[in-house]
């Protein structure tokens, strides 16, 4: 899987790097369909923000998390992206199971 790192506003270290690849190849072997993950780092005055985005499935799948310190900024952003790409394999297994229903006419009734 390969993770895209980019920042705005802050240079990337060595740590940010290892902290955000240790998080998110937790999340690679949950989803091994995963190809691409995309992350942009934003620092503001008294808040980190991160965003990630990634395709799964054929859908975009992207979330954001924000704190005072940027590690648990990415933690915050691992568990999100977690439960938004189970929420994405549940709705695809559920549409796997749904059966066919065929709509009855009016035309058709007995009378």
């Amino acid at each position: 899987m390969k993770i895209t790192i980019s920042g705005h506003h802050v240079e990337i270290t060595e740590a940010i790097k290892q902290a955000i690849e240790n998080k998110f190849a937790k999340i690679a072997k949950h989803f091994p369909d995963l190809m691409t993950i995309d992350s942009v780092i934003t620092v503001e005055p008294h808040e980190q923000k991160l965003e990630v985005t990634t395709l799964y499935e054929g859908q975009k799948v992207s979330v954001k998390a924000s704190g005072k310190e940027l590690y648990s900024a990415i933690a915050a952003a691992s568990k999100k992206l977690q439960a938004a790409l189970k929420h994405r394999k549940g709705v695809l297994k559920k549409k796997l199971n749904e059966k066919y229903q065929v709509k009855q006419s009016d035309g058709f009734m007995p009378v």
